[in-house]
């Protein structure tokens, strides 16, 4: 794990930690255990921090699950902590995922096994996901404190 000083959107004294882990489902606790800590230097209401963990186990998991066919790969999770936010960011170099129109996506979402990202939209103040043709994606989130 590693942590450094950044001065990201003009957010001075903001920290951001960023993990790495191999995508297998049993490494996923450790980026809970990384926003645990996280919390004992920005002190987060526990009820903020259960949906923080929420939100993030639903992240990493759907890169764990859906990013790489034989399951060897790696997820990197950043968390950037700001006075005001926490922006988490999960991002791995597997598949990605097709692009599709929002009212897919949203039938998606709903379908079996296909709730996170709405778990994760009904509890961020902002989602942002992305993926790249040639690979890899990216889903980032903020929760304002």
């Amino acid at each position: 794990m590693e942590e450094r000083p950044t001065e990201l959107d003009g957010d001075r004294g903001s920290r951001v930690v960023t993990l790495t882990i191999p995508a297998k489902p049993e490494y996923i606790t450790l980026s809970r255990l990384a926003l645990t800590g996280l919390s004992h230097v920005r002190p987060l209401a526990e009820e903020t921090l259960a949906e923080l963990k929420l939100a993030l186990t639903e992240a990493t998991s759907n890169s764990v699950r859906h990013a790489y066919a034989n399951g060897e790969g790696r997820v990197q999770i950043s968390f950037e902590l700001c006075e005001d936010r926490l922006v988490v960011e999960v991002s791995d170099d597997g598949s990605g995922f097709p692009q599709t129109d929002e009212s897919a996506s949203r039938e998606q979402e709903l379908s079996e096994g296909g709730l996170g990202i709405a778990i994760i939209r009904s509890i961020a103040d902002e989602l942002v996901v992305d993926s790249e043709p040639e690979g890899g994606s990216r889903l980032r989130f903020v929760k304002l404190l």
